[in-house]
């Protein structure tokens, strides 16, 4: 049995799940990113506890098609954002998520801006944004190192998207103090 679940973004995500199922019981047979893969199916009372138990960590099981294809969405640009270099992307992002999830982009992009209200694209920038805000903290890589490993065409396109969004230059962002981020799943909320 498979369980679609919102909000899981990280690796850690996936280690909370697994502990919350385990604790309750569940005979888990896989965790991953958006899903948990049980051997059998659980009783009513137990799918229950285990959905209030994920709420209260702020995940929640995911009942609708739609949602689960807007969640896949959401996980595909995340993981695509966080662990891949956008250089190395020989695709267009609609050419991606189209292959990942095996589903025409118009249709995609329709039911995402529909429940979203947002686009998937600004969706992708605003994921982007909040990349380049973490490699501007941890100040490791040069702007132009940022830019490239985001795909972003120049510089001066990456410090234009980012002033756009933020407000600040990435070098006025840098110098700031408190630096305002967004937790993964909080971006474009």
């Amino acid at each position: 049995m498979e369980l679609f679940i919102k909000n899981m973004v990280c690796p850690r995500c996936i280690k909370a799940v697994r502990s919350i199922a385990e604790s309750l019981k569940l005979d888990v047979e896989d965790v991953e990113l958006g899903k948990v893969v049980l051997r059998k199916e659980p009783n009513e009372k137990a799918l229950k506890a285990f959905d209030e138990t994920l709420q209260a960590e702020g995940f929640e099981i995911i009942n609708n098609k739609k949602a689960r294809v807007i969640e896949q969405i959401k996980k595909h640009i995340i993981s695509l954002i966080q662990n891949k270099d956008m250089d190395e992307m020989n695709v267009t992002l609609s050419e991606y998520l189209s292959s990942k999830l095996h589903h025409d982009y118009g249709y995609l992009s329709n039911l995402f801006s529909s429940v979203e209200n947002t686009t998937i694209e600004q969706y992708f920038i605003l994921q982007k944004i909040e990349k380049v805000k973490e490699l501007l903290v941890y100040n490791e890589l040069s702007l132009s190192e940022i830019a490239f490993k985001l795909g972003y065409s120049s510089v001066a396109h990456l410090s234009a998207q980012f002033k756009k969004i933020t407000g600040f230059t990435p070098s006025q962002f840098r110098q700031l103090k408190d630096h305002k981020r967004k937790p993964i799943d909080g971006v474009g909320k």
